[in-house]
């Protein structure tokens, strides 16, 4: 099992380079094609967070990605250099009172589109599994 780390600057303009490198990575595309979009948007959304939030879109820290593929599972992690988050406390983003707001959406829409997401201790790390 050989693992791929994609390392990028805090800058959100380098968000997309990294799904589509996985993607690109995975294997075949007609073989994961339904899943293709699953990957990217949850791929994206974890990056995105990673810099915004974790890192505070400080220039001088950076975000690791590391992926791979074993048993028949894509398997990706997202890291930054923030301090983390209380990923338990996040607010429902289906409920009346936060259905309109502009954001709080990603980790909802990870959670319902990959197979197995975790979060280490103090949050500034997202595993996320999907099936292949």
């Amino acid at each position: 099992m050989k693992k791929n780390v994609i390392k990028i600057p805090s800058d959100t303009g380098e968000i997309r380079k990294v799904s589509y490198r996985i993607i690109e990575d995975v294997g075949p595309r007609e073989k994961i094609e339904s899943k293709v979009f699953d990957i990217r948007l949850c791929t994206e959304e974890a990056v995105r967070n990673a810099i915004i939030h974790g890192n505070k879109l400080d220039p001088k820290k950076s975000v690791t990605v590391t992926y791979w593929v074993e048993g028949g599972n894509l398997n990706i992690e997202v890291a930054d250099e923030g301090g983390g988050f209380n990923y338990a406390g996040l607010p429902n983003p289906t409920e009346k009172e936060n259905i309109m707001k502009n954001s709080g959406r990603g980790v909802y829409l990870i959670r319902r589109l990959m197979n197995r997401v975790e979060f280490n201790g103090p949050g500034n790390v997202i595993r996320m599994v999907k099936h292949l």
